[in-house]
C-alpha cells in the first residue's frame, strides 16, 4: 500500500491547519469586538462580518480555473502572501467603515488560498489512497475552526485584548506560508489546462445539486460559529464555557474522521454523508430544545461528530464527479457552496437577532439542517450516484 503520510501532504495539512486556525481565532469575538468598540447593531454585525463571504464566494469561482490553468505552487504562495499582509489591515483599522472594508477584502485571498491549498493537497496524494487522505486533510481545517474560536475566547476571557487576537493571527498566517514555501511539487503535478473557458472551469456544474445541499448545512454552521458566544452571554447566561464547546465540538470532529477513515478508503461516500447529516441534526435540535448545560454540551459532540462525517464525503463526492484536470474546480466549487450557506446564515442570524431574539435564531437553523437533511436523502444521494466518475 503506498504511503499516505508523505512529507508534502504534512507540509499541506499543517499550513491548511494555521491559515484556518489564524482566519478563526478571532472569529467568535468579532461581534463582542463590534459591539463594545464601535457600539453596532445586530443587524449590521451581521453585514461587516459576512463581508469576506462574498469577496471568497466571488474569488473562488475564478480560483479554480486559475490553479488548474497555471502553476500552482506560484498560485498558493501569491494567494498566501496575500493572506498574510491582511491580518495587519485589522490592526490599523479604527473605524467600524475601514474594520468592514478590510474584512470583506481579506475574504479574496481567503477563498483562493483555501482552494489553492487544498488542491495542492490533491495532488501530493498517491492515488489510492486520495479518499482516505482527503477525509483526513478536511479534519485540518475542521478542527482549526473548531480548536481557534475556543482559544480566542480563553485568550479574550483572560486578557480582554483584541490587539493581541489580531497579532496571533498575524504570526500564525506566517509560519503557515512558510510552511506552504516548504513543499516540493513536481512538473507532473501541476497541470495546465487548455480548455476553452465556460461555466464548467468556474464551477463544477455537474455536481450543482451537491453544492446546493451541503450550502443548507453551512449555513447553520455560520449561524452557530458567529453568534454562539453571544447567544450563550445573552440567553443561557454561560460566559465562560463557549472555548469548552467549541473543544467539545472539535473532539467530535476528530472522532468522526478516525472512526469514518475506513468507510472512505473504501468508498463508501454516500454513507459517510448520511450518517453524518443525521447526527448533525439531533445536534442541532437538542441545542435549542434542551436551553440548558446537558443539551448545550451535548450538541457540541454530536455537531462535530455529524460534521466530520459529513463534510469529507461531500468533498468526496465533488471531486468523483470532475475529471482529472478539473481538481481546482472540484474544490472552488464545494467552498463556493459553502461560503453561500455560511454568509446568508450570518446574515439572516444577525436579523432575526435583532428582530426576534437568538432563540428564534438557533430554531431557524434547526430547520435549516432538517430541510439539508430532507434534500440529501430524496434527491442529492441518487444525483451522485448517477455522475460519479469511476476511476
Amino acid at each position: 500500500m503506498e504511503i499516505l503520510w508523505n512529507k508534502n501532504y504534512i507540509k499541506v495539512m499543517l499550513a491548511n491547519f494555521l491559515l484556518y486556525f489564524a482566519f478563526y481565532l478571532f472569529m467568535p469575538i468579532l461581534p463582542i469586538y463590534l459591539s463594545e468598540s464601535f457600539g453596532t447593531p445586530k443587524d449590521t454585525i451581521g453585514l461587516v462580518i459576512s463581508g469576506y463571504t462574498i469577496a471568497a464566494l466571488v474569488s473562488r469561482l475564478f480560483s479554480g480555473y486559475m490553479v488548474d490553468s497555471y502553476p500552482r505552487k506560484k498560485v498558493l504562495m501569491i494567494c498566501f502572501f496575500f493572506f498574510f499582509i491582511f491580518f495587519a489591515g485589522y490592526l490599523a483599522a479604527g473605524t467600524l467603515l475601514l474594520f468592514a472594508i478590510v474584512r470583506t477584502l481579506h475574504g479574496i485571498p481567503f477563498g483562493s488560498l483555501t482552494v489553492a491549498n487544498s488542491t495542492v493537497a490533491i495532488d501530493v496524494l498517491p492515488a489510492s489512497r486520495r479518499n482516505e487522505g482527503i477525509g483526513y486533510f478536511g479534519l485540518s481545517n475542521n478542527l482549526a475552526m473548531a480548536i481557534a474560536p475556543s482559544i480566542g475566547i480563553y485568550i479574550y476571557n483572560f486578557t480582554s485584548d483584541f490587539t493581541l487576537l489580531f497579532w496571533i493571527s498575524l504570526i500564525i498566517a506566517g509560519l503557515g506560508m512558510l510552511a506552504d514555501a516548504s513543499v516540493s511539487l513536481q512538473q507532473k503535478d501541476i497541470v495546465c489546462n487548455t480548455n476553452k473557458i465556460s461555466l464548467d472551469r468556474f464551477f463544477l456544474t455537474r455536481a450543482w445539486l451537491l453544492g446546493v445541499n451541503i450550502a443548507f448545512f453551512s449555513f447553520c454552521y455560520g449561524v452557530l460559529s458567529n453568534y454562539l458566544a453571544i447567544y450563550s452571554k445573552e440567553v443561557m447566561g454561560i460566559t465562560g464555557g463557549t472555548g469548552t464547546y467549541f473543544m467539545l465540538l472539535s473532539m467530535g470532529l476528530f472522532v468522526s474522521r478516525i472512526q469514518g477513515a475506513k468507510a472512505l478508503r473504501d468508498g463508501k461516500l454516500t454513507q459517510n454523508a448520511a450518517e453524518g447529516v443525521c447526527i448533525s441534526v439531533i445536534g442541532y435540535f437538542i441545542f435549542v430544545a434542551m436551553p440548558n448545560n446537558i443539551g448545550y454540551y451535548l450538541s457540541a459532540i454530536l455537531i462535530g461528530l455529524g460534521n466530520g462525517h459529513m463534510y469529507p464525503a461531500f468533498l468526496n463526492m465533488f471531486i468523483h464527479t470532475a475529471n482529472h484536470n478539473e481538481r481546482g474546480t472540484a474544490n472552488s466549487s464545494i467552498l463556493i457552496a459553502w461560503d453561500a450557506g455560511f454568509g446568508l446564515g450570518i446574515l439572516a442570524g444577525g436579523f432575526m437577532a435583532e428582530e426576534f431574539g437568538y432563540a428564534s435564531a438557533f430554531w431557524m437553523v434547526f430547520l435549516m439542517n432538517a430541510i439539508g437533511v430532507l434534500l440529501y436523502f430524496l434527491y442529492t444521494r441518487k444525483f451522485f450516484l448517477k455522475r460519479e466518475i469511476k476511476e
